[in-house]
């Protein structure tokens, strides 16, 4: 399905996320005719002296577009004829998004010279989401058509997220925000609503009567990457709690909608994040892990600690966070589900577990052989994978011994010239009007309202987080916090089937 008669402008052009993971994206749409022939991409630079020849700009950015295709699409995906086509939809506009005087009169009459809509795209802080909103209305840039994609994170608690939405809103209509969360873009994320609601075996067990816990773990082994001042503002429950893993989360506790449409499937998500459970005063050290790497060794590398590499030994911005949250409602009363997010982790990867409980009597003697728990899990990357394990007869044995199978799903498996990337979808979705896979404000402001009492009791105790070794699996006390219940975290991926 080809898209509408949309320019995409990106505010932020120049920056990382545009150029590794937006124009690769954007570069594929192409490749598969998914944009529509007319469609342009019109990218702000950072303003300069050096860029007033805005005639020269766009040749320079272009350039910059072509080695940053080289480098982040796959081996051989890259084709130069494919390449000289695309590049024809490029413009780039030198633009200081804070001073009227410098660029936006030239990206106003590069916008005039299209008849399209526009689709923006801020690649850019949500601290200049409300300016870039005033200037292109300004310029008379924004209709009732104009559609806005915004980056994650939406504020930095309940009312500056209410400030910024707010904000957005006096230029934008609800229905044309899309605020982004790659991770739903992910096929496997979407498959599991496939798996819950269109096989009978898996939603009469998706319970607190067959379930036993539930695992979330999206865990990374870079540092700071460049992004010091934002993170240390953040941390770990900012970045990456608000919005990622209360996201999957959902996914996994919702109730069928009647249908799947956007409005419905928001609805879902919206109980789910109202029936969390308030994790505030002495609670929060009971559910809650909070850590932060050291020097360590991560994939054979020598690892600063946080506090070097920021150059302040003072910060108490966790770069590790586990919690242990309950949804207070009829199907999910008494199961604990484990969040976990961090850092200069052993591995990385992001996966959901669903864990599910023994069965109620052993007919097999001890001789048998330990019996395991069933477990599905849906593993998000490294690669895409859903995996059942379950336990069966060892055939090479005589007498009976136990031994768990894994029956797998892996998505690459005969699929290897289909490149799925998630920024694709969800650019071409934005395109085609259909916000299903993005978030409503309304979750947002759920979100934070959950968060917010955890974040000022970290605040007020003033506590420093937990060390961990960078390459470790986090500090000792996470593992601690399943352990009290009984249970410990997957961790090693490479031995699928062991944990």
């Amino acid at each position: 399905m080809m898209s509408a008669t949309f320019d995409i402008v990106l505010f932020g052009g120049g920056g990382d996320l545009s150029l590794r993971k937006l124009m690769p994206a954007l570069y594929r749409a192409h490749v598969e005719a998914q944009l529509a022939s007319d469609l342009r991409i019109i990218a702000t630079v950072l303003f300069d002296d050096a860029s007033l020849r805005q005639n020269r700009q766009s040749e320079h950015f272009i350039g910059e577009v072509k080695s940053a295709l080289q480098s982040h699409l796959q081996p051989g995906e890259f084709c130069l004829d494919q390449w000289q086509a695309f590049s024809q939809r490029i413009a780039a506009v030198a633009l200081d998004i804070v001073n009227v005087d410098k660029g936006w009169a030239e990206l106003a009459k590069l916008m005039g010279q299209s008849t399209n809509h526009s689709l923006f795209y801020f690649a850019i802080p949500p601290s200049l989401y409300s300016t870039a909103c005033q200037n292109l209305s300004s310029f008379a840039l924004v209709d009732s058509d104009s559609r806005v994609i915004v980056e994650k994170p939406i504020g930095y608690n309940r009312d500056s997220a209410q400030q910024i939405n707010q904000q957005v809103g006096q230029h934008f209509s609800e229905s044309n925000i899309y605020r982004i969360d790659h991770y739903l873009g992910k096929e496997t994320v979407q498959n599991l609503m496939v798996l819950r609601f269109s096989n009978f075996l898996f939603e009469h067990l998706w319970d607190a009567r067959s379930i036993d816990h539930v695992q979330i773990t999206l865990a990374e082994t870079v540092g700071l990457e460049g992004r010091a001042s934002f993170y240390d503002k953040a941390g770990a429950v900012r970045d990456m709690v608000q919005n990622h893993l209360l996201q999957l989360l959902c996914l996994v506790a919702m109730e069928p909608a009647n249908d799947l449409s956007a409005d419905a499937v928001r609805a879902e998500k919206i109980k789910v994040l109202n029936a969390l459970r308030k994790i505030e005063g002495d609670d929060i050290a009971a559910n809650t892990v909070r850590g932060q790497y050291h020097q360590g060794e991560v994939m054979g590398q020598v690892q600063s600690g946080y506090l070097d590499e920021l150059g302040d030994p003072s910060s108490q911005t966790e770069t590790f966070v586990a919690i242990r949250a309950h949804i207070d409602n009829w199907r999910w009363a008494g199961v604990p589900f484990y969040l976990r997010t961090g850092k200069c982790l052993q591995q990385q990867f992001s996966e959901i577990v669903i864990q599910f409980k023994a069965i109620s009597h052993r007919v097999f003697g001890a001789d048998a052989g330990p019996l395991s728990a069933n477990r599905l899990i849906v593993r998000l990357q490294p690669d895409e994978n859903i995996q059942l394990q379950l336990t069966t007869k060892d055939l090479d044995r005589t007498k009976v011994h136990l031994q768990k199978v894994d029956l797998n799903l892996n998505h690459e498996t005969g699929q290897q010239d289909v490149v799925r990337d998630c920024y694709k979808r969800l650019l071409l979705d934005a395109l085609r009007g259909d916000p299903t896979l993005f978030i409503h404000r309304d979750e947002i402001d759920a979100s934070w309202r959950w968060l917010d009492p955890m974040l000022e009791g970290y605040k007020a105790a003033n506590v420093k987080p937990f060390e961990y070794a960078a390459g470790s699996w986090g500090p000792t006390q996470a593992d601690e916090l399943l352990a009290k219940d009984g249970f410990h975290w997957r961790n090693d991926i490479t031995s699928q089937g062991t944990q």
